[in-house]
């Protein structure tokens, strides 16, 4: 595997990292409206499982894995 396609893998982690929590930023904003607080530790857990997608893309990344959407289709 290239030094690019690395680099592309890395970018492509960060966005994806980025979508998923401006998902939650969207959806705690949106509750907020109609004065529905999400709790901090379920916010928490958000982000976890957030940095747990992130780790398994960067393992799949480097060790050549596909990842589950892929073996699905």
């Amino acid at each position: 595997m290239s030094l690019a396609a690395i680099l592309l893998g890395i970018i492509n982690i960060a966005i994806v990292v980025a979508f998923l929590i401006l998902i939650g930023l969207l959806v705690v904003w949106l509750l907020s409206f109609i004065s529905f607080t999400i709790p901090e530790n379920i916010q928490k857990v958000y982000l976890v499982i957030v940095a747990l997608i992130a780790l398994y893309m960067l393992v799949a990344l480097l060790l050549g894995l596909p990842l589950p959407i892929a073996v699905i289709k």
